[in-house]
């Protein structure tokens, strides 16, 4: 995590997403902080949002909820769920399962 810590740094990064498509509606999602000191967050909704407001921008999305899987590959899988309004700088809505915080 080094690597990332000093990437993020360089490019003065607060944090970075890391995406793949699986299909147009369900997407696996990393989100290191590592110029935070948090090697990754298991479930981050702005993120999320973020991502299927972008989506519809492009016109890789119309008018579906897009799924995130996050948080698998550090052993607490959540799922999140995401809709992005149909007006340009409207709001998004994320629902989900994430874990419990104590």
């Amino acid at each position: 995590m080094l690597m990332g810590a000093q990437l993020m740094r360089e490019w003065d990064l607060a944090t970075i997403s890391l995406v793949q498509a699986e299909s147009t509606s369900r997407f696996h999602a990393r989100n290191p902080f590592a110029a935070g000191g948090v090697y990754e967050d298991p479930a981050t909704g702005a993120a999320a949002a973020a991502l299927v407001a972008y989506l519809r921008h492009l016109a890789i999305i119309s008018d579906e909820t897009i799924e995130v899987i996050q948080g698998e590959d550090m052993g607490v899988p959540c799922q999140l769920y995401a809709n992005a309004s149909s007006t340009p700088g409207g709001r998004a809505q994320v629902t989900g399962r994430v874990r419990a915080i104590a």
